[in-house]
């Protein structure tokens, strides 16, 4: 692990991993509580920073999913399976030198804790995210027409025109109508998450992040994960989020043992929009889990 700086929005982090390079940004005290932050799709790091001071006590590590942020990207030819962060979690953690920890994970990243913590039991404190819980799912007709969809999507990329953007307010107005963020929230995201490129900026993300996925898995599979987590869980959804319209998830929840899920005013982002409500009650949980190598 080396540490690149240190300034108002915590530590800068570079974990080298067998196989690929992952950036992170860092808060809170050496000997805190080990809290392995992940965040959504298309977003990076900068998605804590609102929320990562409040949580006294904790060490929290942010990182750039592979293919976000500064983190490397994966090598030519190779698709963004969701199953393929999951080791990339275990082995930041092995870099951060935890054996146990606790995860958070928000969207995207919630739904990689999810799998984590089912699939290393023995590693995960405690399971906490933020509107994601377990991978997008698809009906398994659509298996053939979603592969040959990432087939074709690979094989035009070397001429695909990426968007550029003549300055930061752009890129920020143009996150902002993606996404329904509030300036604050979005300008957040898209400082860490933009690039040189000749005369404008462009984004870091890896374009094949948007490809679909040349394989989902099917609704009983997910279900299978969600019954081996062991770890208290809590998920906090926003009441105008994406979870609360999607009844399947119910199915989900019931699966795990020790499960809270809580419902707070807001959208998709509310770590970001209103970090001290989701502080209220993650910082208690988080801080419950145990020290590695003491339980």
């Amino acid at each position: 692990m080396k540490v690149q700086g240190q300034g108002a929005m915590g530590e800068e982090l570079e974990l080298q991993t067998p196989w690929l390079r992952l950036a992170a940004r860092a808060w809170g005290p050496l000997d805190g509580v080990p809290v392995l932050a992940l965040h959504g799709w298309l977003d990076n790091a900068a998605s804590f920073d609102a929320l990562a001071p409040l949580l006294s006590g904790i060490r929290l590590v942010a990182l750039d999913l592979a293919g976000h942020g500064y983190s490397d990207h994966r090598p030519p030819g190779s698709h963004y399976h969701f199953v393929d962060f999951i080791p990339d979690v275990a082995a930041a953690a092995d870099a951060l030198d935890w054996p146990r920890f606790a995860l958070l994970g928000h969207s995207l990243g919630g739904g990689i804790a999810t799998f984590t913590a089912a699939a290393l039991p023995e590693r995960v404190t405690r399971l906490a995210t933020i509107e994601g819980f377990g991978p997008p799912t698809s009906n398994p007709d659509d298996s053939p027409i979603n592969l040959r969809k990432a087939l074709m999507q690979m094989h035009t990329l070397p001429g695909k025109r990426l968007p550029l953007y003549p300055s930061l307010e752009a890129a920020i107005q143009a996150r902002c109508e993606a996404s329904g963020l509030s300036w604050q929230a979005a300008t957040i995201l898209v400082e860490r998450g933009v690039k040189p490129v000749g005369d404008g900026l462009g984004w870091r993300t890896d374009p094949r992040l948007r490809f679909v996925s040349p394989l989902y898995l099917t609704e009983p599979q997910i279900l299978a994960y969600m019954a081996r987590i062991q770890a208290p869980a809590l998920l906090l959804c926003g009441d105008n989020g994406f979870l609360v319209k999607r009844a399947y998830m119910q199915d989900r929840y019931a699966r795990v043992a020790n499960l809270t899920v809580k419902i707070l005013p807001g959208g998709h982002h509310p770590h970001l929009e209103d970090p001290e409500s989701c502080a209220r009650l993650l910082g208690p949980f988080l801080a419950a889990a145990c020290h590695p190598g003491l339980s």
